[in-house]
C-alpha cells in the first residue's frame, strides 16, 4: 500500500517504513506526525479526492538538520560587481510509521 502526501509545498510518495527528508516541520526529535494525504493506493485500486480526506499518514520524527551549504556567487564582467551569498535549508527527517 502506497499514499501520497503533501508538507512543505511538496508531494512525495510514500510506503510504511520509509524514510525520508522533507522541509523543516515544528516538532521533537522522536515525536510522532500526522500529514495530510492526497491519494492512497493499493494493487489497482486508487483512492483519491473526497474518499481520501479520512486518511492519514503517521510518521516519527527521526532527525532535524541543516543540509550543506550552497555558496551564490554573482558578478558582473568587467564592472567590478561581485555579490556571494550562502544558504543552508533546514529539513526534518522522518520515518513513516502507517497509512492509516
Amino acid at each position: 500500500m502506497f499514499a501520497i502526501i503533501e508538507t512543505g509545498g511538496k508531494q512525495y510518495r510514500v510506503n510504511a517504513g520509509d524514510v525520508l527528508d522533507v522541509e523543516r516541520l515544528d516538532a521533537e526529535v522522536g515525536s510522532t506526525v500526522n500529514l495530510k494525504v492526497l491519494l492512497t493506493g493499493e494493487g489497482d485500486k486508487i483512492v483519491a479526492g473526497a474518499e481520501a480526506e479520512g486518511k492519514t499518514v503517521s510518521a516519527t520524527v527521526v532527525r532535524q538538520y541543516k543540509a550543506p551549504k550552497v555558496v551564490v556567487f554573482k558578478y558582473k564582467a568587467k564592472k567590478n560587481v561581485r555579490k556571494r551569498q550562502g544558504h543552508r535549508q533546514n529539513y526534518t527527517r522522518i520515518k513513516i510509521d502507517a497509512i492509516v
